[in-house]
């Protein structure tokens, strides 16, 4: 059985919740006792019934011991240990290990706010949603550069643009991993993260919030964007600057063209042969813009440079892989 498929089992025999929280952690021993913390001061209603579930995925820091420091008054709180690199085993884990009917997850370098877990409890129900997402806004840890503007804020899984309440019905618009919350029955039917997808350790990939929420979507389920639930997001220095987010762009661009590929019959080493024209149109077009564009216009324009350059990576090792 796959680990998605997997993931969409319970563990029967543990004591049933109304929500789970998942916290998936690598490395960042610190930053989740913030967010442990913020968990722990949640004000939730009378007779809810939930609990925290951290997944150490191969941390090498002190992540257990800040866990097992944390259960000695915390009985809601449990560790998972998910020796398979990779976000998305990490949350498989989770939802496998979780006693909740409601799974929400979130990061270890997010803090969210005191009414987070009870707000998005209580948007699902008024919705009769089966998903949901919520607003995620930035704690910066410098300040952001002048070019750094709100189209690149997807890039650092910030969603602050609108704070109301409305449907999600197209996969473009996933909620992010920092705040997002399904119901296991929707895991149940559609299994649960795809394990090609997301970040591995230093490797920057993501897409498995997008691909998970389009299964979601396309089996006819209801998801909606709940402004209420309100998290924010610690973005550090190094994130803030035109090399991660080259970084960031390659990864991903890279693990989208090994795991889905590119159309065409007509290749070279792999890759369609109309991509090489697009590509060297949108050098151009940089090239162009690092002299005439505005600051966040040229580094966009670079930015697709990196895109190109990822899908021939990608493209390239799939050929490899497959000889």
């Amino acid at each position: 059985m796959s680990p998605a498929a997997a993931a969409a089992e319970p563990d029967t025999d543990a004591t049933h919740m109304d929500a789970s929280v998942i916290v998936c952690t690598y490395n960042r021993a610190a930053s989740l006792r913030d967010t442990l913390r913020a968990l722990r001061a949640q004000q939730m209603s009378a007779g809810r019934r939930w609990e925290v579930v951290v997944v150490d995925n191969n941390s090498s820091d002190g992540t257990r011991a800040e866990v097992e420091s944390a259960q000695r008054d915390w009985p809601q709180l449990r560790y998972e240990f998910e020796p398979q690199q990779g976000l998305s085993c990490a949350r498989n884990r989770g939802i496998a290990a979780a006693h909740g009917d409601v799974l929400l997850f979130t990061d270890d370098d997010v803090l969210p706010e005191a009414d987070w877990l009870e707000a998005t409890l209580d948007g699902l129900g008024r919705h009769h949603a089966d998903a949901c997402g919520g607003y995620v806004a930035p704690i910066w840890g410098a300040p952001p550069p002048p070019w750094l503007t709100e189209r690149f804020h997807g890039f650092l899984a910030i969603r602050a643009a609108r704070n109301d309440e409305y449907p999600i019905t197209h996969a473009a618009d996933a909620p992010f991993g920092a705040n997002m919350a399904v119901h296991r029955s929707v895991f149940n039917r559609i299994g649960g993260f795809d394990t090609g997808r997301g970040r591995k350790g230093a490797v920057l990939a993501a897409g498995e919030d997008g691909e998970l929420f389009a299964r979601i979507l396309e089996a006819g389920f209801k998801v909606v964007f709940l402004g209420a639930s309100r998290v924010h997001h610690k973005v550090e220095a190094f994130r803030l600057t035109k090399r991660y987010f080259r970084r960031w762009r390659l990864h991903n661009s890279r693990n989208q063209a090994i795991h889905l590929g590119m159309p065409g019959t007509r290749r070279l080493f792999n890759i369609p042969l109309y991509l090489f024209p697009q590509f060297l149109r949108a050098v151009g077009r940089a090239v162009a813009g690092h002299f005439t564009a505005s600051g966040d216009e040229a580094f966009n324009r670079e930015i697709v440079v990196c895109h190109f350059l990822g899908v021939f990576q990608g493209l390239w090792q799939a050929r490899r892989h497959r000889n």
